[in-house]
């Protein structure tokens, strides 16, 4: 029997599927995987159940329908000050992974250099190397996740066609700031290069970090994708709603892609995000605000429980040095520790890394209710305190 595609049958079942499967198995509290276990409001829901009955529910537009474009051009506006052309500039996507596909297939010749920043979300790397793109990984590391500025500059060269940029970062939880984006944006722009930006967690950044999109920086509007996703800002991860803005000679290419991916995105979904990105300024406040308590909230047990914690600027995640408890094993071995033997699940931090030095840390989803929240730090503190 011939082979298989080699690169992408080389990489196993994803490490969130390994773990759900496995606290499954032995019934643990899942803090792994990234989604809520609450559903998002109940008016977009409505919305989309309406449409559902109403139709039609034949194809809508290939780049979307006009009501969720013109939202996602006025949210450009209204929170970034972005002035964007909803025909010309914005696309909506099967979710943000669906939008992250179509620029590596649209923007990527086989040869050209993508530069990654480790740790990476796990779909990115198979993405790039089957659009035939050339990986150059450079390595932010727990515990401070700082940029390092003399490897960024020399991952770039006359070879690189993109950045593909991660922030608020997913499993960091690191916010980059306005002077790491501005070394971005000037690496970007001597290289002749694009900017992919991942920004799905925009609304979900903590305390005093702010979330600037790169294509907010000087002479970046041209060079920047910018994807968003309905999913995270709405907390209603299955409906696999992202959309993108980008300047139409990328968008035009992207689209090309798109048409040959998925096509279309569901209609009725597509109406209730659209009501969804006009809500008032107190619905993206209280999203960020509800998520920080929870932070807050898991962040206090666990040092309870004797561990160390890391810095949590944005998203769903916290990240703890597991050597703070004193276990010697690797970030691995602990989590099914963990699953196996506390009845909790959380995510090794090397499961992001290609070549991982460091492996103690682990990282904990907190954007569940707070008696889970609760329970599972119960049981941390009860196995590792006796």
């Amino acid at each position: 029997m011939k082979a298989a595609n080699s690169i992408l049958s080389s990489y196993g079942v994803t490490v969130f599927e390994t773990i759900s499967r496995l606290a499954i198995e032995h019934d643990a509290i899942n803090l792994g995987q990234g989604f809520p276990d609450e559903d998002g409001p109940e008016i977009l829901r409505q919305i989309a159940a309406q449409a559902t009955l109403e139709g039609p529910n034949q194809y809508p537009p290939m780049l979307g329908i006009p009501e969720l474009r013109q939202a996602v051009a006025i949210h450009n506006k209204r929170f970034y000050n972005l002035e964007v052309d909803w025909q010309t500039e914005v696309m909506v996507t099967s979710g943000a992974t669906e939008a992250l596909a179509d620029c590596m297939l649209a923007l990527i010749e086989p040869g050209d250099e993508v530069v990654l920043i480790e740790p990476l979300y796990d779909c990115y790397l198979p993405m790039v190397r089957r659009a035939g793109g050339v990986p150059r990984l450079v390595r932010i590391d727990p515990p401070h996740w700082e940029l390092p500025r003399d490897a960024l500059r020399n991952a770039f060269s006359e070879k690189t066609k993109l950045i593909l940029l991660n922030t608020p970062h997913n499993p960091a939880a690191k916010v980059y700031t306005e002077d790491e984006l501005s070394f971005i944006a000037e690496l970007v722009e001597e290289n002749d290069a694009y900017a992919v930006c991942d920004e799905v967690y925009e609304h979900i950044t903590f305390d005093d970090s702010v979330h600037r999109p790169l294509m907010t920086f000087s002479n970046m509007r041209d060079r920047c994708v910018r994807i968003g996703s309905a999913g995270k800002t709405f907390s209603m991860t299955s409906w696999k709603v992202g959309y993108l803005t980008a300047p139409a000679h990328l968008l035009g290419a992207i689209a090309k892609a798109h048409q040959f991916v998925t096509f279309t995105t569901p209609s009725n979904l597509q109406r209730a995000v659209a009501t969804g990105l006009l809500l008032d300024d107190r619905y993206f406040s209280r999203l960020a605000l509800e998520q920080q308590a929870k932070r807050d909230r898991i962040d206090v047990r666990l040092k309870n429980a004797g561990f160390s914690t890391l810095s949590s600027e944005g998203t769903y995640f916290l990240t703890v040095d597991i050597r703070s408890i004193g276990f010697q094993g690797t970030d691995i071995e602990f989590c099914e520790h963990l699953i196996c033997n506390v009845g909790v699940a959380a995510i090794p931090i090397s499961a992001f890394y290609q070549d991982a030095e460091v492996r103690q840390f682990v990282r904990f989803c907190f954007c569940k209710k707070d008696k889970l929240l609760d329970t599972a730090c119960l049981r941390l503190a009860r196995h590792f305190q006796n």
